[in-house]
């Protein structure tokens, strides 16, 4: 399918106080100005893509993975294909989340209780309007053959877009979604094989590290607040997310166009402990923004747990007011 229509009943509010309440919502929208990045100056798009070239062996880690997987037996240049489609597929995931978050960014200017919050979702609106086109760029010019949108990224896309409810929306995105995004763009110099896209994930890796910086200030105070009835539905989407993106980074998309057996490359991906070490490294961003919002429940860390999501299976847990009261009552 090519779009992804939803009916959602939004819940707007106008503030009429404009008194700034909140210092660290002011220093991220300084910070969101005075990072404005030219998506034409700032990026070098006549650098080579050489897509589908002999790649460097890599580290004894990856040729480890390459031998353990069910790619081995068709040889060698099978590895360097599967690299490049790889890269192909998380870049064509970026830009699908990337328009994803556009449209939250817009909805929280119009749901946010307080103005100085509004002025931060603006910008980083004009933020993600800028990955969508650099993005989309880099695929148009670079990539033969970019993928459509993952099932699991569409499904949990649709349960963030679908909620009324602004805090659910902002968890779902600016937590789940985009602090997994930062971690990615973060990788790209050991996960992504050409200077043009190494560059451009540098330039979005700054927005994002202040998307998810907004995302927590706008949510930690609000979540100390909550119920024990509304803290498990938080949680419930929480560990609902976890679930949809480990599945997505099991590839069932690029083993299908690869013609490996789906099961097979599934079932690889799952165990191989270098993708292991991928998702838990990427997670780990996830973890650090729940712990700030006090959401690193015992409920969650064991959830996460049990999807192999926790790097060694230990997290810090910072006990919220909230936390406390509950354990008390």
């Amino acid at each position: 399918m090519q779009h992804l229509d939803l009916r959602a009943s939004v819940h707007t509010r106008l503030s009429w106080d404009y008194t700034p309440r909140v210092p660290r919502l002011g220093s991220l929208s300084r910070r969101g100005r005075d990072g404005q990045w030219d998506a034409e100056a700032d990026i070098d798009w006549s650098a080579p893509v050489p897509f589908g070239a002999p790649l460097a062996d890599g580290t004894d880690f990856a040729r480890a993975s390459f031998e353990a997987s069910p790619m081995a037996g068709r040889g060698r240049p099978m590895w360097d294909t599967f690299r490049w489609e790889l890269q192909a597929w998380l870049v064509s995931q970026f830009l699908h989340g990337e328009q994803a978050a556009l449209v939250v960014a817009a909805r929280l200017v119009e749901s946010l209780p307080t103005v100085e919050a509004k002025l931060c979702a603006a910008s980083q609106a004009t933020d993600e309007a800028r990955h969508v086109e650099v993005f989309a760029r880099y695929l148009r010019e670079n990539v033969p053959d970019p993928y459509p949108v993952n099932a699991d990224l569409r499904e949990l896309l649709e349960d963030v877009l679908g909620d009324s409810r602004w805090d659910v929306t902002a968890l779902g995105m600016q937590i789940m979604v985009e602090a997994l995004a930062m971690a990615a763009f973060r990788l790209a110099g050991t996960t992504f094989h050409d200077a043009l896209i190494r560059r451009i994930t540098t330039l979005v890796a700054r927005d994002e590290a202040r998307h998810v910086s907004f995302g927590v200030v706008s949510l930690e105070e609000v979540y100390r607040e909550l119920s024990s009835t509304e803290l498990a539905d938080r949680e419930e989407l929480v560990l609902d997310a976890a679930s949809l993106m480990r599945r997505r980074f099991l590839l069932s998309d690029v083993w299908e166009r690869l013609d490996v057996d789906r099961d097979a490359g599934v079932a690889y991906a799952a165990a191989d402990p270098a993708m292991v070490l991928y998702r838990q490294t990427v997670f780990a961003r996830v973890v650090s923004a729940l712990v700030r919002i006090g959401l690193m429940t015992d409920r969650v860390r064991q959830g996460l747990g049990d999807l192999d999501l926790l790097s060694y299976g230990v997290v810090p847990r910072r006990l919220s007011r909230r936390d406390d009261r509950l354990r008390r009552a």
